[in-house]
């Protein structure tokens, strides 16, 4: 079975419980990229082989207090 065929049948077996239908095939691809390139960043920033950068940046700093200056010497 192929995945038109599979989507086809899961869309029938959906109408026939009352169910709403599953994403067409393809429908998320890019997100899934995006979500895969921005945990591959993070998973590298936690490894520290590289500083964090654009929506990454921006996701830790709303994640985490803000950093206060140290003592000067």
């Amino acid at each position: 079975m192929n995945l038109t065929q599979q989507y086809l049948l899961d869309t029938y077996r959906a109408r026939q419980r009352g169910e709403p239908g599953p994403p067409a095939p393809g429908s998320k691809d890019w997100q899934v990229v995006r979500e895969l390139r921005d945990y591959r960043r993070f998973r590298a920033v936690v490894a520290e082989r590289r500083p964090a950068r654009g929506r990454l940046r921006a996701a830790l700093a709303r994640r985490l207090p803000p950093r206060r200056p140290g003592p000067s010497c």
